[in-house]
């Protein structure tokens, strides 16, 4: 099986290098990808939407995207060595994580993006780097540290508001997101059907929409941890792309 691997190996071997050369003390950002396996060749890839990329490098940061390997040495190597990581988006956290049995909805990540990620998810909020994470990525923050999922939106939630398409979302007065993004009602572009449902110990819900479904966290100890339902790397609204992916940088430059 031949896997195309989007990754810049030189980026994580000389890290050092980023930040004393070219790139001055620029932040280096793990970015984590998307695991798919052609039904028809066999062949697997990771792939990575390059709005991610972008936005992390639009505003300081060195992205480097980080193919799913589920290798004990090269998790650690991660952990020591990136600055930051982004957590993107992608199919849902199988219930077991969670101690529930699947809803017919859902679509579960392939087992090879999960049991590296999880792995990756815990070490990293161990570690108390900075830590972003977008959609399927906020979620699999909360499962990792304890918590459980809404499976399934419309049906157990309801259709008030579609979290298909863009929508409003209050923040709560005071948190750092509203701090960040001058406001605490935002519209935001966002594609999900899961959400957080019991919180873990740890973080705390300090954003949410019309029908009550939380759509971002902080983490309460531990590190800068900031984690939003909506995707603001897709967002035409480039001021509050760079005031969430900018908070993830400064928080890098602040821990060095």
């Amino acid at each position: 099986m031949k896997v195309r691997l989007l990754l810049i190996c030189v980026v994580l071997v000389g890290c050092a290098g980023c930040r004393t050369g070219g790139g001055g003390d620029a932040p280096v950002i793990g970015i984590t990808s998307v695991y798919d396996v052609n039904e028809a060749t066999g062949a697997a890839s990771t792939t990575v939407n390059f709005s991610y990329v972008k936005a992390v490098a639009d505003v300081g940061g060195v992205p480097v995207i980080l193919p799913t390997i589920d290798d004990k040495r090269i998790i650690e190597r991660y952990v020591r060595e990136l600055d930051g990581l982004v957590l993107i988006g992608g199919d849902d956290i199988p219930p077991a994580a969670y101690g529930e049995q699947p809803h017919e909805t859902v679509k579960e990540v392939p087992k090879q993006r999960y049991d590296f990620e999880r792995k990756l998810i815990a070490q990293w909020l161990a570690s108390g780097k900075p830590l972003l994470g977008v959609c399927l990525g906020m979620q699999f923050a909360n499962v990792v540290a304890g918590g459980s999922l809404d499976q399934d939106i419309p049906s157990q939630v309801g259709k008030k508001v579609n979290h298909r398409r863009p929508h409003s979302v209050q923040i709560e007065p005071g948190s750092f997101l509203a701090e960040i993004l001058g406001s605490e009602q935002v519209r935001v572009y966002s594609y999900h059907h899961q959400a957080v449902k019991d919180l873990a110990d740890g973080f705390k819900i300090v954003a949410r929409s019309k029908d009550g479904v939380a759509e971002a966290m902080e983490r309460t100890e531990g590190g800068f941890g900031l984690f939003v339902q909506w995707h603001p790397e897709a967002m035409e609204d480039k001021a509050h792309r760079d005031a969430i992916y900018g908070a993830l940088i400064r928080a890098c430059r602040v821990r060095r």
